[in-house]
């Protein structure tokens, strides 16, 4: 009988000891999830403004582009005079396919709604040049080009697909702010 009032002492002091242990471990757990949640904080903040960067810079390539293709700015870059109709147009869909390979990887940045609006004005523009040179009779100038893709722009005046796409840009790049 002697052994019984030790032996309840001693579970008593086990228990004791277990629910010590457990606090501490839930102490413990609750502060290393506390700094694992910070450390995933600050490690998201440093991701956010080096991508926020990476993204800027898409979007001023983006713009860039839309800028480049745009016709009232392409013709003028590309007019060469005594140029072919023929030539120009050669030249205006290699210089859009260009530009558009060398800023394909900006898809990475910008949203999926803009790099759509860039996709399909870049195929736009295309058939657009083409359809004018098909509306051109054979051996025409490269300024009667010129003429017919202008004149196709100043139909369309109110609504100006590069201006648009310009506008749904800078609200994407608005809304990283």
């Amino acid at each position: 009988m002697i052994i019984v009032p030790y032996l309840l002492d001693l579970v008593k002091l086990v228990i004791a000891g277990l629910l010590i242990l457990f606090v501490a471990w839930r102490v413990i757990k609750n502060y290393l999830n506390a700094v694992y949640d910070h450390r995933v904080i600050e490690l998201k903040k440093i991701t956010i403004e080096k991508t926020l960067q990476f993204r800027l810079q898409a979007y001023e390539r983006v713009i860039l582009f839309l800028e480049r293709i745009n016709p009232e700015n392409m013709l003028i870059r590309l007019h060469i005079s005594g140029m072919s109709a023929d030539d120009l147009q050669r030249g205006i869909l290699s210089e859009i396919r260009s530009e558009y390979q060398h800023n394909i990887t900006q898809q990475l940045y910008v949203s999926a709604s803009s790099w759509l609006i860039l996709r399909k004005l870049k195929n736009d523009t295309i058939v657009m040049v083409n359809n004018a040179t098909k509306s051109l009779p054979p051996n025409s100038s490269g300024i009667e080009l010129s003429k017919a893709i202008l004149n196709f722009m100043a139909e369309n005046e109110n609504d100006n697909p590069y201006d648009l796409a310009l506008g749904v840009i800078k609200r994407d790049i608005q809304q990283l702010f």
